[in-house]
């Protein structure tokens, strides 16, 4: 009884078509073999579109800040083949009354920066998110001054801060005030930068502030008005925690940004009166290209590379450990 289903399968097997030898393996391996050439010719063109970018940067960006930093042990004017120093550069630089003096001048230009640059977009961004009609002219109107370039900007605000016809002592003596040197005295004129730097740069940080004031929940702000919280405990226990961390990478950054102007006091000041608004990126300028002595120049610089590279650690710290 079981032999004749046996039989028929056996029938039916020998009737059936027979698969060429091999035809199944090679019609598995042909596909996989093209997408492994397909694979390797992508990652081929994506490693190559990378390179040009690698040498692009390492050439433009890795090369100057290593010669930089080679510089610095050398005495070089390009005048006379470059000769080593080793560290006499540096010493030169440490005993230059100047460095000292720049570097507080630097200082106390990026506390009053933070006085001033830190807390004018914060308020104006608070300001800007409270309204409702013309905001879109507002933010253009805020971010105006970031697009115009730099050299208009300062000379703008001379004509502004100039001591006979400048807009400011015309405004003084139609108040019946007296009339200020602006850019000439020691204790106006880094007042006077700062306040340039902020006007010209507090578009951009102003848009940050708009975008993070967009995320804070509403139904924070609901809740603290039916706690019965004013406009400023708003601000104080709602606005400013939940913005902590942006306001924190905003500060760092202006820190960094500060501490490498140059452009304010160049055009407007020139470094002066009597060297108060000496800046260390103005310093290095004269070292290079009016004492051509680039050797120290690359000291200053890397002086400078150094300090800049703490605050740039924290920062990447600080963004590492929120991501």
């Amino acid at each position: 009884m079981t032999a004749e289903p046996l039989t028929s399968a056996r029938a039916a097997t020998a009737r059936a078509p027979k698969a060429p030898a091999g035809a199944g393996r090679s019609g598995r391996t042909r596909p996989s073999r093209d997408r492994l050439r397909r694979a390797v010719v992508d990652n081929l063109v994506a490693y190559l579109f990378l390179v040009a970018g690698v040498a692009a940067f390492a050439v433009f960006s890795w090369y100057p800040i290593v010669r930089g930093v080679l510089l610095s042990f050398q005495q070089v004017n390009y005048a006379e083949p470059a000769r080593w120093v080793g560290l006499d550069n540096f010493h030169r630089l440490f005993a230059d009354p100047l460095f000292v003096t720049a570097w507080r001048n630097t200082a106390y230009f990026s506390l009053l920066a933070l006085v001033f640059g830190f807390a004018a977009p914060f308020v104006t961004a608070i300001v800007l998110n409270e309204l409702r009609h013309g905001t879109a002219y507002l933010r253009m109107t805020v971010y105006l001054p970031v697009m115009l370039p730099p050299i208009v900007t300062m000379l703008l605000w001379r004509w502004f801060y100039d001591p006979g016809p400048g807009l400011f002592n015309n405004v003084l003596r139609i108040a019946h005030l007296p009339a200020q040197s602006w850019l000439e005295s020691q204790n106006l004129s880094m007042i006077s930068l700062v306040l340039v730097s902020t006007w010209a740069n507090m578009g951009t940080t102003t848009l940050i502030y708009l975008a993070a004031l967009g995320g804070v929940p509403g139904e924070l702000y609901e809740a603290a008005e039916l706690d019965g919280a004013t406009v400023r405990q708003r601000l104080w226990h709602v606005t400013i925690p939940q913005m902590r961390f942006i306001l924190m990478i905003t500060l760092l950054l202006q820190v960094i940004g500060t501490m490498q102007v140059f452009i304010e006091p160049f055009v407007l000041t020139g470094g002066g009166p009597d060297d108060a608004t000496v800046t260390v990126l103005l310093l290095l300028y004269r070292y290079a290209f009016v004492y051509n002595d680039f050797g120290l120049a690359s000291a200053m610089s890397t002086v400078l590379f150094v300090v800049l590279g703490i605050f740039a650690g924290v920062y990447l710290r600080l963004t590492r450990s929120k991501g």
